[in-house]
């Protein structure tokens, strides 16, 4: 009998759990130890997975890798009752263009990029293509807002156009999901570590293991391993330096609006023009707002390039851009602005910073064993279920049977 895998997971953010998820559910689970080590003291998602909009998207990219998540996202909903357990459900989802309602005397509504950072594009909707979809024939006037969207001021309304066809959007939450998706794994007998991973260990061109710092002790501790699957999203380089992946630091908020307004499931992109106050010219920003289950709004702001910390414990708020951002969504709809701000937060997004992406893969070049799974950008939540079956299928079965993803190899990008 050969000896069982040892499978370490580098990262609790939904890539990880996910990947953990999937892979103890595969027949040879039985034969395997699959561990998830997690660098925060407060527990998996406290990243991006747990501060992201949760938008899952047929429109996606890279296409690869998005074939085999969306389907992968409505089999996991429907056999876990993700409608109920993570807010899993069909959007609407449209570009929304029109004006801001200030006061010549209000403050300064400010750019929603955080302090000591240039702006960023989050980059989401480079996945679209040019589509037939029609406007509703019976929408309100000929500004395109769809009947149920009621939330947004029509008289601030230039256009609406949706960005695709019907279910072809979904969402999550993402802290839910993720955190869902680490109970099922430790169900089926995954084994949970909170440490910092400060080296991967490897002897003649295998992984042998990981050095990690107990989060608790502070212990130098090691775990034996014959696969390693680096998982840590913007901290992924301070394993691998020469991985090219770079951190955009994105602010968000979420508003509660009053319990006898409702919230309809839509999805915005928004370009509003703002007008000019008694501190600045008028400028357009670009928020986008997730309407979420139970009726709370998630709205995020531009990225930016502030430097990324030593640990998704030590992330800063900027909290003069949660207060930008909360002015800009507020400007074009009544029931935000009479909502109550319930998060104010950033994360950091991991981006390959050499283009495409992300990197799904193993990393024989530097080490056997060694795989990496990285570089999701804003399109983590959506493609971590694809990126999870892929990656359990090369450890378990030898290779990636469910998509072609060669172009997202580490020896193509690294």
């Amino acid at each position: 009998m050969s000896a069982p895998r040892e499978i370490l997971i580098i990262g609790g953010g939904i890539i990880g759990c996910t990947t953990a998820y999937y892979l103890s559910r595969h027949p040879s689970a039985s034969t395997s130890n699959i561990t998830l080590l997690e660098a925060s003291k407060a527990g998996v998602a406290q990243g991006a997975s747990g501060k992201a909009g949760g938008l899952v998207a047929k429109w996606a990219y890279p296409k690869e890798i998005v074939s085999v998540s969306f389907t992968e996202h409505v089999k996991l909903a429907e056999e876990h009752g993700g409608k109920d357990r993570w807010g899993w459900r069909y959007v609407g989802c449209g570009s929304w263009e029109g004006r801001g309602n200030l006061s010549p005397a209000e403050a300064e509504p400010g750019t929603g990029v955080g302090k000591d950072g240039e702006r960023k594009s989050l980059e989401k909707t480079l996945g679209l293509v040019d589509t037939d979809v029609q406007r509703n024939a019976d929408s309100r006037k000929a500004k395109g807002l769809p009947n149920d969207l009621l939330w947004v001021r029509d008289d601030l309304t230039d256009a609406y156009s949706p960005m695709a066809g019907d279910s072809a959007t979904a969402q999550v939450h993402p802290y839910l999901f993720t955190t869902s998706m680490l109970d099922l794994a430790k169900s089926n007998g995954v084994n949970f570590i909170q440490g910092k991973a400060t080296s991967i260990l490897q002897e003649n061109g295998k992984v042998t293991g990981v050095k990690y710092e107990d989060l608790f002790t502070n212990a130098s501790k090691t775990l034996k391993a014959t696969h390693v699957i680096l998982a840590a999203g913007a901290w992924s380089p301070t394993l691998i330096p020469d991985l090219p992946v770079s951190a955009t630091r994105a602010h968000s908020i979420t508003i509660h609006p009053q319990s006898s307004v409702h919230i309809s499931p839509y999805v915005l992109f928004t370009e509003i023009t703002l007008p000019s106050t008694a501190h600045s010219q008028g400028k357009t920003v670009s928020p986008e707002i997730y309407a979420r289950p139970g009726g709370e709004v998630y709205a995020c702001g531009p990225g930016d390039d502030s430097l990324l910390p030593g640990s998704v414990d030590d992330v800063l708020v900027d909290q003069e851009a949660c207060d930008s951002i909360y002015k800009h969504v507020s400007s074009i709809s009544k029931e935000l602005a009479e909502g109550t701000v319930d998060k104010r937060q950033a994360c950091f997004l991991p981006v390959v910073s050499t283009g495409g992406g992300p990197i799904i893969g193993e990393a024989d070049k530097i080490a056997r064993g060694l795989i990496i799974a990285t570089g999701h950008t804003c399109w983590g939540i959506c493609n971590a279920p694809g990126t999870a079956r892929a990656i359990t299928e090369l450890i378990m079965d030898g290779k990636i049977k469910c998509a072609n993803l060669r172009k997202l190899q580490p020896s193509v990008l690294l």
